[in-house]
């Protein structure tokens, strides 16, 4: 576990977020992602777009912490999944292989 993942656990425990609704989080969660996109949009200077990934990443460790996951199984797990995966970039996204259409 990281060293900034214990501070905002902590932090979080201090407030009472680790018994705090995880549904409610979710939605924070989506509100920092919606952040992130507006910045984005918008041209920001990278470091707001820096703290926006930044405060995805704090409310999906509350998020986990709530939940009772281990945020580095999270993203092993996720990890797994597409380690092998393939595809190609198109439009600048990159689309899975099985989402492939012509």
């Amino acid at each position: 576990m990281n060293v900034m993942d214990e501070s905002i656990k902590m932090w979080a425990t201090q407030r009472g977020l680790h018994n705090a609704d995880p549904f409610k989080q979710m939605l924070k969660v989506g509100e920092e992602f919606g952040e992130l996109c507006q910045a984005m949009n918008k041209g920001m200077d990278d470091a707001l777009i820096q703290e926006e990934i930044g405060d995805i990443y704090i409310t999906l460790v509350i998020l986990c912490l709530q939940k009772r996951f281990d945020i580095d199984k999270c993203i092993k797990l996720a990890y797994q999944t597409i380690r092998d995966r393939k595809g190609e970039l198109r439009n600048g996204i990159y689309v899975k292989e099985e989402d492939l259409h012509d």
